[in-house]
């Protein structure tokens, strides 16, 4: 019986798993739209929503919550390269920092007025070289 137990196992032990989604879900945050395999895109589904709900709310103690689910990392600036980004250059930002940034400045506030529902999963006709996994597109709604 499957009692309780709500997630794929995606043919990965824990921590593997763990950690694929976190780099999907990342992918997902920067590119907005990325391709997978079905079932991982139904995981990555609840994992990606639940990101969005407490990025609608700008808090410290959401970002926090986003940065320990993610395990991002947040480099420090020298001073030089803090006075760079006021003038607008952000290329001494590591990725972790431009997607804590996008999920919070874009894809929150496109979601505010949503209650749920802020992914799509689009089935492809190919499969997968290799183990024929069927394909599909995860992406945020433009709404």
């Amino acid at each position: 019986m499957r009692h309780r137990n709500h997630s794929g196992r995606l043919s990965r032990d824990s921590a593997h798993r763990e950690a694929t989604l976190k780099n999907l879900c990342k992918n997902l945050i920067q590119h907005e739209r990325i391709e997978t395999t079905v079932p991982k895109a139904k995981e990555l589904r609840r994992y990606a929503e639940k990101l969005i709900t407490l990025a609608k709310n700008d808090t410290l103690h959401s970002r926090r919550q986003v940065k320990a689910k993610l395990s991002l990392r947040h480099n420090v600036l020298t001073t030089k390269e803090a006075r760079e980004v006021k003038s607008g250059d952000t290329s001494a930002y590591n990725t972790d920092r431009t997607i804590l940034k996008k999920l919070f400045s874009e894809l929150g506030p496109r979601f505010v007025n949503r209650q749920g529902g802020y992914t799509r999963i689009v089935r492809l006709a190919k499969v997968q070289a290799g183990d024929a996994a069927e394909k599909c597109i995860i992406e945020y709604l433009a709404d």
